[in-house]
């Protein structure tokens, strides 16, 4: 077209659905308009932009425009095949395409790459998605995804480079992401999803701040495919840098009226101190809530550093400035698609209406991401109705709380043992816990359940209940077998952020078995052991105080835990005693890898009402609890049918020093050297009378000090947590019973 053509009128062609005012619409031009071939080029590009067309041809013929136009055709359904790992549900609201919309090559292609993503994201990076079209009459199709899903990618192996304070197994153990083991059957964090990473990149970087590494950085992260496509290989180079310690700690203000030097004083941070992130973090809420107090709610806190490399310290100034005044118009949760709102609300601490807050905003989005329900949590503020409102927007994106444990193993105490349990984390969505397990082994059968309700009466008051039913078979130590079926119901709140207060109550029928002829008019059974036989009802309410100060609840390498228990059985029942027990343990890390562990634990019960103790409610140590010695192998005992009687009072001492071995982390293997010294007795005077009113020389029962030393080996292994003690004992009773080794397995639940 040389020139430009003035146009007369316009002709629509090719159109059956759209109707051809809709067509004209969207058309640049005009009857009267003159069009050159630029002017027919724009006109095409804005009718093939709206979607509707398939093909858009434009020409001018005797002054007339005429418009070709196929049109796209409608979706008749969508249909997914080959699909088994994902439901059809989560793929349905995945794609763009939908029944009665209209079809597109470009949404078609938008859709595959969203369906590749969403199984990339479950661990199958080689599946692939094929789209095909099924023409229909009327112009309609239908949209066939084929699906291959290949199999899942799982992860390999998790590796560090650079890391010399802490072994694999300590980082691996921060991470969400895990290792693809046999044994984590209905768990999604170990298969490959490269957006965990970066999740796991900041929990490394937290657990070595909060451990004085200010320097610490993720030099690379290098994920590699299985030359069978099976599964990833991570690498992780680390640069830890050298061990800091708080500097100059300053507090500047610009509201006169907001004292800078009050405020340092409030701060949980000290120069001198070892660095740790998480008391940046505190300071700024202490200062946060401070200023609050004060009147001044709308505050910003600004933490600043200067690191003195040449003195490893850290020089910490907080800036506390007035910020704008902002309120919270309305709070939206999305992506909860099983957690209900009020179990994701009652972890915010923001509400409709409060002033805005981004330290607050930052804990409730650790809040949410403690419960373990949700693989990414974002807390976004947007702008409100006016200046001075916002609106925070909650994006949740769930994942599996429920887990399958089966496990079978062998010990020198227990010989054979199966467990079977099954625990859900977010019951019916509501935050709840609920957990079922039965346990088979030689020495002990259990059946239990307990429920938990983590926010009982909406308050930060945990609950829960607990049914169980036990056998004890004991007739290798003690010449008798107990059994007990009860229920109990506890509670549990904190008093402040270290400290939690427990309360409970408990009602149990034991039951102590011992063969006819053992306490006949011809056995040799013990009173002490004889005058148990028979059922009985314990009703008893008790609590806990727990002090936890570690740096770390799985590693601690400083810091200190303490527990004081009491139990009073009489509140109706059969059984009257008051026992208290108390415990304590100190943690010093020397060097990397090496930490000094020293614990102190003491109880005593004693009957009250006339009652004595029985059997099944005295204090039994050795095998776990006192290396070097049988289960029930130390304290009282009758000599003429050694049986183990168990005492009132016992109170043992620990000291122990986990170093490194030299095996390699992947193995799992930890070692430690060991020394354990205490005593146990303390039975009733009536047992240890005889019927003529003169000491019973058979009962022995001297308060008398063990001590044992040795080696401990822990081995994490496939089939769950495993122990072997090496023990030398150093001091003893001629009576005791001992042991130099010892292999235990353990479940952790």
């Amino acid at each position: 077209m040389p020139q430009a053509i003035r146009i007369n009128r316009i002709q629509v062609r090719g159109n059956q659905r759209i109707d051809q005012t809709t067509v004209l619409s969207y058309l640049p031009i005009q009857p009267g308009d003159a069009v050159d071939a630029t002017t027919l080029d724009v006109a095409v590009r804005t009718l093939s932009r709206t979607g509707l067309f398939a093909d858009v041809q434009i020409g001018v013929q005797n002054g007339d425009l005429v418009v070709e136009i196929v049109e796209n055709p409608i979706i008749n359904q969508v249909v997914f095949e080959g699909n088994r790992a994902v439901n059809e549900t989560k793929l349905t609201e995945e794609v763009t395409l939908k029944p009665r919309g209209i079809y597109t090559r470009a949404r078609v292609q938008e859709d595959v790459g969203s369906l590749v993503e969403l199984y990339r994201l479950s661990g199958r990076i080689s599946a692939t998605v094929t789209p095909k079209l099924v023409q229909l009459d009327q112009n309609r199709v239908d949209v066939v995804f084929e699906i291959n899903e290949g199999p899942e990618t799982g992860l390999q192996s998790i590796n560090f480079l650079g890391n010399a304070a802490f072994s694999d197994n300590d980082l691996r153990d921060v991470m969400v992401s895990k290792q693809s083991r046999w044994w984590r059957l209905f768990s999604s964090n170990d298969n490959y999803d490269p957006n965990r990473l970066d999740y796991d990149r900041e929990q490394l970087r937290k657990f070595y701040t909060n451990r004085g590494y200010y320097d610490f950085r993720i030099v690379s992260g290098v994920s590699e495919l299985a030359p069978d496509n099976s599964a990833f290989l991570m690498t992780l180079t680390v640069e830890e840098g050298d061990r800091y310690n708080f500097g100059e700690i300053k507090v500047v203000t610009e509201n006169e009226r907001l004292n800078a030097e009050f405020l340092k004083r409030i701060l949980p941070i000290r120069s001198g101190q070892l660095f740790e992130s998480d008391r940046i973090e505190s300071s700024v809420d202490a200062l946060t809530f401070a200023a609050g107090s004060a009147g001044y709610a709308f505050v910003e806190i600004n933490p600043s550093y200067h690191a003195n490399p040449e003195t490893d310290t850290v020089d910490v100034t907080f800036n506390v400035s007035e910020g704008q005044r902002v309120y919270i118009d309305r709070i939206n949760v999305v992506g909860n698609t099983r957690t209900i709102d009020p179990v994701i609300r009652r972890e915010l601490l923001l509400t409709e209406g409060d002033a805005f807050n981004r330290a607050l905003m930052e804990r409730s989005r650790n809040n949410l991401r403690a419960l373990g329900f949700f693989k990414d949590v974002k807390i976004e503020e947007a702008r409100g109705s006016a200046d001075d409102r916002s609106i925070v927007n909650v994006t949740l994106e769930e994942q599996p709380t429920g887990e399958l444990s089966v496990g079978a193993g062998f010990s020198s105490v227990d010989s054979f043992v199966v467990n079977l349990g099954i625990s859900e984390r977010n019951f019916r969505g509501r935050g709840q816990n609920v957990v079922a397990r039965v346990e088979w082994g030689s020495l002990r059968q259990q059946a239990d359940f307990r429920f938990t309700e983590p926010k009982f009466l909406g308050r930060d008051l945990r609950a829960g209940f607990d049914l169980f039913h036990s056998r004890y078979d004991l007739s290798d130590y003690s010449s008798y077998d107990y059994k007990s079926t009860g229920a109990g119901l506890r509670l549990s709140y904190p008093l402040n952020a270290y400290t939690l207060f427990s309360p409970r109550y408990f009602l149990k029928a034991d039951e102590i078995i011992v063969p006819f002829s053992y306490c006949g008019s011809a056995g040799q059974g013990s009173s002490a052991l004889c005058d148990q036989i028979g059922s009985f009802v314990n009703s008893s309410a008790g609590y806990t105080l727990y002090v936890d100060r570690r740096n770390d609840p799985v590693r601690p390498t400083r810091g200190w835990t303490g527990s004081l228990r009491q139990d009073l059985a009489g509140i109706g029942g059969d059984v009257n005693y008051l026992k208290t027990e108390a415990d304590a343990s100190w943690f010093w890390g020397v060097r990397p890898n090496w930490t000094v562990s020293v614990q102190g634990q003491v109880g005593y019960i004693s009957g009250w009402s006339g009652d004595s103790i029985r059997i099944n409610d005295r204090f039994f140590k050795g095998g776990n609890t006192f290396r070097g010695f049988e289960t029930a192998g130390m304290g009282p005992r009758d000599l003429t049918t050694n049986d183990s009687l168990g005492g009132n009072f016992y109170a043992i001492g620990t000291v122990e020093l986990t170093l490194p071995n030299g095996l390699p982390e992947q193995y799992g293997i930890r070692t430690s050297l060991f020394a354990d010294v205490g005593t146990l007795g303390m039975l009733d005077d009536r047992y240890l009378i005889n019927s003529a009113g003169q000491p019973n020389t058979n009962i022995v029962d001297d308060l008398a000090l063990r001590a044992s030393a040795g080696l401990s080996v822990h081995w994490k292994s496939p089939m769950g947590p495993i122990r072997f003690d090496f023990a030398k004992v150093l001091a003893k009773e001629d009576y005791d019973e001992t042991e130099s080794f010892r292999f235990s397995t353990s479940t952790q639940f």
